[in-house]
Formats: structure tokens, C-alpha cells, sequence
């Protein structure tokens, strides 16, 4: 495990350690390694500065961060891991970046990604593939897979991702860290590039359940930049309140299809949580089948949409090769040579979704499906603080093994999409290894109950210890 944030502010304040240490340890470490794991996109080398001009008091002061390529730092590159952005500057920064700078934290550079967030391997990054730091020849889980092994790797204190169907969750779980997605609306996304809206949210990856809740404590709430972010206490009150937590296992997330190294974690892990003042009970979330085309379809059609933008007008690479005829040939050549495949595959799988006569025959069946698995969860919160379950149905596979089958590919975030179709907060906490390799337990939460799961989170931590 990484120096943890709370490790490195202890140090610092008792001057065990200065800003230049700090920071040259981490510069070193991305120096050695960053060349075999394609980890960081770009390093900044003026971080050293801008801790020394930080409030030793500050929440995160002495917090180095990785920061996914997606989201915007003003001055900086922002690639969103596509070659069609290869040489986009960003005029502003994200709103959760100027959080950041304002309680203190730093940021040592941006870390590589599937283009568009459109992966759950890192392999579809226009950079090259990351690779996972327990086995080079393995991927790190995506799309977030840079931030995860910079956590993991040591390379820094914490880093931030986004999680659109398991983005932040999955390679948490590959790379051995804890990652966490909030409640839809409890992190601003104003200044992170988008993939499917409805979907999308900032998540943190950490070395600790204790240093996930700082960074999200420094993060969220309301933003005028953002329609859908509201103010909330988090569900302390409910916190105290419990003598006894209750956690559901739902039987649909425990079928043929796990591997059996998974299996076998999982159920180490629940027999190890029985009789430490946690209830573990059955559950059944009935439509948990439906959600990964369900979330497939809606996430493409907003995928379509959203890319729409990058045409090489506004936004996007400008092909000077030769003089356009026309705006179609322009548009054609711009986003043909820009987009990677899975970009490609999304953008006509959305289009088609959304076209008529096919409108109401998928996306609309979507939506009310998606309407079904959001009523499962509020069913299964009547009775239960949180819901357990794996985070992937298998161990991190090895590079290139799944790259041109699309469909297996989209079965590593079969446990994770539930909780982005409902807007759920869920977190994922190492619970064992196999083969060598990390294995993650998912916690899913109720709505804005982010401090309920902490507490829960943090129980399991302490019992598994990895």
C-alpha cells in the first residue's frame, strides 16, 4: 500500500518531512516506473511550489494528486485519452479542481484513460494501454485505469476518476485500492469531459476508506455549474443511530458467470464479517439481468450526443491536409481519423438507438426498465444499511485477451452498473488476493447515505486488513 494521505500530512506537520520530499519521492517513483506502466499523460513539475504556498491547516494539505485526463485543469492538456484532442488546452479549471486547490490539495499530473471514458481496460486509450502493477502483462481495469495504478503504484497520496457504469470501482478492484462513485449530484461534474450524462460522476481513489471520505468531504455539494448536484448531510444522523448494521447479499450477483477465484474471495470474506455487530441477510434485486443492455443503450445514445461536438469546428483535431468540399467531408475526416474504435462503436450504436422507428423500440424500453432497477434498490434499502457484492466477476485478465470482443469486454462491469443506472453511492474495498492478484468487494449505499457506507466501509476494511 501507498503513503496515504493522512500519513503524509502527519509527517509534514511534524516535520518529519518538507514539500520537496514529499513531492520528489512521488516525482521519482513516476521517473522509474511511468516508462513500463503508461500510467501519467503528462507530470507537472511545479507541484513542489504550489504545496509551499499552501495552509499547513488546510483538510488536504500534503495530498498529491492524479488526476484522470478528463477532467479540466486550466493551462493544462486534457486528451480525455483520444487522439482528437491530442492538443486541447484547458481555458478553466473543473469545479472539483478548484475544491481541491482551495482545501489545500495538489496535483503531480494527469493520468491516462480509455478515450472518452469508453472502456473497462485502458487498453483503448489513444496513448497506449496502462498496465496493472501486480502483473505487466495484465490490464488495470478501466476506464479509470491510470488513476487506479497511480494509487496503487505509489505514485501518489489519491487521484480522481469518473465512474460512469463501474469507471472507478473496477479498477480499484484490479489494481488492489479502495474506489468509490458518490450519489448522482454529490460531486459537480462542471469541467469534466462527458460521457453519458445521465450517468457520470467524479469518483477517488485511495489508499484508505479514510482518505476516500476526506477527498469526497472536500468535493462535494451543490454547484450552480451542475443542474443535478444538491447539498446533503450525508446520512450522518442515521450513523449514529445504528447499533447493528444490516447488510443485504443479493442471490443475483452470486450466479454462473464468477470466476471461481472470485468466488471463493467473496465467500472468505462474508464468513470472516459474521459476528462483528453486522447482520448479513438475503436479498433479491429481481431485474439485476436486465441492467447491463439496459445500461448499454442508454449510455451509447447519450454517447452519441455528446460526441457530436468534436468535429474539428469548435473542439476536436483540424484536418489541414488538404481543402475541404464540404462540412460532411470535414466532420468525416476529423472524427475518422480522431476516434478510436470503441469511440466509433459507440457513436453508431447510440445513433442507431436513437434514430426512428428504433427510439421507441430501445431507448424508451430502456428507460423503463431502468425504472424497475431503481424500484429493486429502494425495495431492498427498507430493509438494509447496504448491499455487498463482488465488484468484478473475475480476476484482472491479461492485455489484449478481450480487446476484440466487445461483448466480454462489457461483462467486467456486470456488478457495477447497477449502481450507476440507480445513482447509487457505492464503494470498492480490497478483500483478498488470489493468484497474486486483488480481489474487490462492492458496498452499495442508499441515496446521499455516503456516511452510512463509510462507517460500514470501514468496518470491513479493519476485518479484512489486505
Amino acid at each position: 500500500m501507498g503513503i496515504t494521505i493522512k500519513e503524509t500530512q502527519k509527517r509534514l506537520r511534524n516535520k518529519e518531512t518538507t514539500p520537496e520530499e514529499v513531492v520528489s519521492d512521488f516525482l521519482s517513483l513516476i521517473k522509474d516506473k511511468n516508462k513500463e506502466m503508461n500510467v501519467f499523460l503528462d507530470v507537472f513539475q511545479d507541484t513542489v511550489q504550489e504545496m509551499k504556498e499552501k495552509d499547513p491547516d488546510l483538510p488536504l494539505y500534503g495530498a498529491v494528486f492524479g488526476i484522470k485526463d478528463n477532467i479540466l485543469i486550466k493551462g493544462k492538456r486534457c486528451t480525455a485519452g483520444s487522439k482528437i484532442l491530442e492538443n486541447y488546452n484547458a481555458s478553466f479549471d473543473a469545479t472539483v479542481i478548484e475544491k481541491i486547490k482551495e482545501k489545500g490539495g495538489v496535483f503531480i499530473g494527469k493520468t491516462n484513460m480509455d478515450e472518452f471514458a469508453m472502456g473497462s481496460s485502458t487498453e483503448n486509450s489513444g496513448f497506449g494501454p496502462t498496465r496493472n502493477p501486480y502483473d505487466l502483462e495484465r490490464v488495470p481495469g478501466g476506464s479509470s485505469g491510470g488513476s487506479a495504478v497511480a494509487v496503487s503504484a505509489g505514485m501518489c497520496n489519491t487521484a480522481l476518476g469518473s465512474d460512469t457504469g463501474g469507471s472507478v470501482r473496477q479498477p480499484a478492484a484490479f489494481c488492489g485500492v479502495v474506489g468509490f462513485k458518490p450519489t448522482y449530484g454529490a460531486i459537480s461534474r462542471s469541467g469534466v469531459i462527458s460521457m453519458a450524462s445521465s450517468f457520470d460522476q467524479v469518483g477517488v481513489f485511495a489508499n484508505t476508506v479514510e482518505d476516500t471520505k476526506l477527498v469526497f468531504d472536500s468535493i462535494r455539494g451543490k454547484d450552480e455549474r451542475d443542474s443535478v448536484t444538491v447539498d446533503f448531510n450525508g446520512g450522518l444522523a442515521e450513523t449514529k443511530k445504528k447499533d447493528k448494521i444490516v447488510v443485504g447479499v443479493p442471490k443475483e450477483y452470486f450466479v454462473e458467470g464468477i470466476s471461481s477465484q472470485v468466488k471463493e474471495s467473496i465467500e472468505e470474506a462474508l464468513s470472516k464479517i459474521k459476528g462483528k455487530e453486522i447482520e448479513l441477510v438475503d436479498i433479491s434485486l429481481p431485474h439485476t439481468e436486465y441492467a447491463l443492455p439496459v445500461y448499454e443503450i442508454i449510455m451509447a445514445s447519450e454517447v452519441s450526443s455528446n460526441l457530436a461536438r468534436y468535429d474539428g469546428v469548435r473542439y476536436g483535431r483540424e484536418d489541414t491536409e488538404s481543402a475541404m468540399k464540404s462540412i460532411e467531408e470535414l466532420y468525416m475526416k476529423n472524427r475518422g481519423k480522431g476516434l478510436g474504435t470503441e469511440a466509433k462503436r459507440r457513436v453508431v450504436l447510440g445513433t442507431y438507438t436513437l434514430s426512428s422507428g428504433y427510439y421507441d423500440a430501445y431507448y424508451i424500453k430502456a428507460q423503463k426498465v431502468r425504472a424497475l432497477i431503481i424500484d429493486d434498490f429502494k425495495k431492498a434499502f427498507q430493509e438494509v444499511d447496504a448491499i455487498i457484492t463482488p465488484t468484478t466477476p473475475t480476476l484482472p485478465f491479461k492485455i489484449g485477451e478481450k480487446i476484440e470482443d466487445p461483448l466480454t469486454m462489457h461483462l467486467s462491469d456486470i456488478f457495477t452498473v447497477t449502481a450507476s443506472i440507480s445513482g447509487l453511492p457505492a464503494i470498492s474495498i480490497p478483500c483478498a488476493k488470489k493468484n497474486g492478484l486483488p480481489v474487490g468487494v462492492q458496498l452499495i449505499g442508499d441515496r446521499f447515505k455516503e456516511e452510512l457506507l463509510f462507517n460500514i466501509a470501514e468496518k470491513f476494511e479493519k476485518i479484512w486488513q489486505i
